[in-house]
């Protein structure tokens, strides 16, 4: 019909559409080109930009109606014909159930086929232990070019709060998350990635990690702390799998460590096996006053950088005992920032202040170490008492090197009684 128009009219008419005014005609002339400098008295809501108009026609107006009431029909057809489909499935709905449950649970069974044959997973075992023997990232696996940094991990009811120290960017987030990830692995039936696992049956697994505010709750970040770690200690127990990634960062220094400290008595009070990453240094005393705490930290290397000629951290990413040796480890991460040389420099003198003010040491006393040994003892005989599965000649040779390590801590503590008396 449009080409009959610019066919009678001599003019460049096209078709256009859109779905506001459906189909309607577009034409791009000059105003003194038209005839009279005018558009034909067929042609009606005529607009003008420019050099281009858009108009339709009263013919073109009622196809446009035709065209939606043929849709409208349409979509009632579709109506009925899906109505009578569901209609007549309805009875047999339990077996598309079954289909799709069948279907995902062989969907699952196939992954883990493949993470057993085509990976060099383990199956883990279930104890009344954590024990990863170099384990490492899943997920991170699949997307770096690399294969992560293995670690292992330990944790009894002995020893079953961790405290984790390090540079920003060590690695200790990622720890946290590895440590959930082949829990859940492990539970559901899937193998680990790791040479060797033991895992202890979680009844739930807790999670404070992310530093955002709420906006929808009116929350801020300090206030979003508060209620995830509220939901713990209301929440947790002995058999609970809890994972701290900082708590009391968004407060002053002080309030922060004051929280932190009690929170952690408060989860040394169950048996969870908890895993509590700070910056708070000053938490990691706490284990010269709870035997079952021990002090772990990802190592950093200081290595030369003769580009810039300074001393550049190089991230190992492995975990060691006790906690990091680093100081302001803040400071070094901000000076490979942007930030000006002059407020570095102005920062990292106020630091040194601030540190001469405020930090003391804290030693545990000599008493507190032979508690410790003692602890320690006990807690191995009775994991091994529970667990063993070693031959009489392994046993007495496990018990053996148990009583050797006891008698050196022992002895280690009456040297700093010792010199304390002297």
């Amino acid at each position: 019909m449009i080409s009959q128009l610019a066919e009678k009219y001599n003019l460049p008419l096209r078709t256009s559409f859109s779905s506001a005014r459906g189909f309607f005609i577009q034409m791009t002339i000059d105003c003194t080109a038209l005839p009279n400098n005018q558009l034909p008295s067929e042609f009606i809501k005529i607009s003008k930009v420019k050099s281009s108009y858009t108009f339709t026609s009263a013919d073109l107006i009622k196809m446009n109606e035709r065209c939606q009431e043929s849709l409208r029909e349409i979509y009632h057809m579709t109506y009925m014909i899906v109505c009578k489909l569901l209609s007549e499935i309805y009875e047999h709905i339990h077996c598309l159930y079954k289909l799709s449950d069948t279907v995902s649970m062989l969907d699952m069974l196939l992954s883990f086929a493949h993470a057993c044959t085509l990976s060099d997973y383990v199956r883990p075992e279930f104890t009344d232990t954590l024990a990863i023997k170099q384990g490492w990232h899943p997920i991170l696996e699949k997307i770096s070019v690399e294969k992560p940094i293995a670690n292992n991990t330990y944790i009894t009811e002995g020893s079953n709060f961790l405290i984790i120290t390090g540079p920003n960017m060590s690695g200790k987030s990622t720890y946290l998350k590895q440590i959930a990830l082949c829990q859940i692995m492990a539970q559901i039936g899937s193998y680990v990635p790791a040479e060797y696992s033991s895992f202890r049956i979680a009844e739930q697994i807790f999670t404070r990690i992310s530093t955002d505010d709420d906006i929808e709750t009116n929350s801020s970040t300090f206030m979003k702390e508060m209620k995830e770690i509220a939901y713990i200690l209301h929440n947790a127990n002995n058999k609970s799998l809890i994972l701290i990634d900082e708590l009391g960062r968004g407060t002053s220094t002080e309030e922060g460590i004051g929280i932190c400290y009690a929170v952690c008595e408060y989860l040394l009070s169950l048996k969870a096996f908890t895993l509590f990453a700070t910056h708070f240094l000053e938490l990691c005393h706490i284990e010269a006053l709870y035997p079952n705490v021990e002090n772990m930290h990802f190592e950093v290397q200081h290595v030369k950088d003769t580009s810039r000629n300074k001393e550049a951290i190089l991230y190992t990413y492995k975990l060691c005992k006790g906690l990091t040796e680093e100081k302001n480890y803040g400071l070094k991460a901000a000076e490979v920032s942007s930030l000006p040389p002059s407020i570095v420099l102005d920062a990292k003198e106020i630091t040194a202040q601030i540190t001469r003010q405020i930090l003391q040491n804290q030693r545990s006393t000599p008493e507190m170490e032979r508690q410790r040994a003692v602890y320690h003892l006990a807690t191995r005989l009775v994991q091994t008492a529970r667990n063993s599965q070693l031959d009489p000649d392994s046993l007495r040779m496990y018990l053996s090197n148990l009583k050797k390590k006891y008698e050196t801590d022992f002895s280690r503590a009456e040297q700093v009684s010792r010199k304390t008396e002297e």
